[in-house]
């Protein structure tokens, strides 16, 4: 994992374990002050979502605990491996892409950041500049051309 995704996940899981679950004690007391607690459809929401958040927290909490920061400057530059950013292009369509590879955790498509578990990832990891890669993905096999690898 890198630093920055670590970082992001520690802020996260500060913020769930403080704002978030105030604010869902707050729903709670909210819905218990509504009454019969036996029919109120309230409370048993409120809890249901305090309960998730827990899960979610107790998650985040294990995620971090098995976590380990990978140092990019320790990493070989000339191929693809966990936290590269790779160039590359369909070789069919000439579509070119730019994916980070990432732990599953970071995974993020909008960002540009790929699972290392994805097909994708596990065709590109350990190839070098100018080969070419097939990639069985669920719409087929794609031929892609890796055109640059860094470390951002």
């Amino acid at each position: 994992m890198s630093q920055e995704g670590y970082d992001e996940m520690v802020a996260q899981l500060r913020k769930m374990e403080t704002v978030d679950r105030q604010a869902a004690a707050a729903a709670i007391a909210e819905a218990r002050d509504k009454g019969d607690l036996s029919e109120n459809s309230e409370y048993e929401a409120a809890k249901e979502a305090q309960a998730m958040l827990e899960m979610k927290i107790n998650k985040l909490k294990a995620t971090l605990a098995e976590a380990k920061i990978i140092d990019t400057s320790r990493l070989a530059k000339d191929s693809v491996q966990i936290l590269s950013t790779v160039e590359m292009e369909n070789v069919r369509t000439g579509m070119k892409m730019k994916y980070t590879i990432v732990s599953e955790s970071e995974a993020d498509l909008r960002k540009g950041k790929i699972s290392s578990q994805t097909p994708i990832a596990q065709g590109l990891l350990g190839k070098k500049v100018g080969e070419t890669v097939s990639v069985t993905v669920p719409n087929g096999t794609m031929e892609l051309k890796i055109l640059n690898i860094t470390f951002d």
